[in-house]
């Protein structure tokens, strides 16, 4: 059995992030695409967009990062297969980066024909908005504090991206979740309750990435806070 066959699935998904770190870390417009998808999705919620618009939204930015990532792997993988000019490997690379073109182009198109007739009719938008926020609110602002998480271990060069570094991104997501169940029942009989099993989970959760060696009590600290402070955030901004 060949070393690579016996790579456990954990294994997988850490050496699957650490590509998208290195990315983010080296590739400035990589960073660039990042920064206009958290924007994007921000404004998605400021307006109301409709569910299967919120989807085409994660579609296309998915298919931006995508290519772009593509794109750089082919360059990083040119780059070391010639050491001199070859006209081929420049038309390889001119095509990758022309589909990295295609791929923005047609996000931006998506994005005007979601976001043109929301800007239009204000007052509607916020009725619809105010409907559908806690659901949309979960959704995004999870994908926003995961997207901080990678962003913050890319500039830190911290650890791997499942075992150790700075912010534990599991800490982040279970306090975020702590933080949008208790803002859900806000107006709920047994709020405390609720919140309070919510929040003994996310700790237990917390406790266990410290057990287990992956990450400091100040690295676990700050995950606990940058999920619930960005949940937070978005349930106090938008509803």
């Amino acid at each position: 059995m060949s070393p690579r066959s016996r790579i456990s699935l954990i294994d997988s998904f850490n050496f699957a992030f650490q590509g998208v770190i290195h990315a983010v870390r080296t590739q400035r417009n990589m960073r660039i695409h990042l920064l206009i998808a958290v924007a994007v999705m921000i404004a998605a919620i400021a307006i109301g967009v409709k569910r299967i618009e919120l989807i085409a939204i994660i579609l296309v930015i998915a298919f931006v990062l995508i290519t772009e990532m593509i794109n750089s792997a082919l360059e990083a993988a040119i780059d070391v297969a010639t050491t001199s000019f070859d006209p081929m490997a420049k038309l390889a690379k001119d095509m990758a980066a022309g589909a990295v073109l295609i791929s923005t182009v047609t996000a931006a198109a998506v994005g005007f024909l979601i976001f043109e007739d929301r800007i239009a009719q204000p007052s509607t938008n916020l009725v619809d908005r105010v409907e559908r926020a806690p659901v949309y609110l979960t959704l995004v602002a999870l994908m926003i504090t995961t997207m901080i998480v990678i962003a913050t271990k890319a500039l830190t060069h911290r650890g791997t991206p499942l075992r150790g570094g700075l912010p534990s991104g599991h800490a982040a997501i279970a306090f975020a979740a702590w933080m949008a169940v208790t803002s859900l029942v806000s107006n709920g009989q047994h709020r405390f309750l609720i919140s309070s099993l919510a929040l003994v989970m996310a700790v237990l959760v917390a406790q266990t990435r410290i057990e287990a060696g992956f990450h400091s009590a100040l690295e676990v600290a700050y995950g606990a806070v940058l999920g619930a402070l960005v949940m937070l955030a978005f349930f106090q901004v938008f509803t």
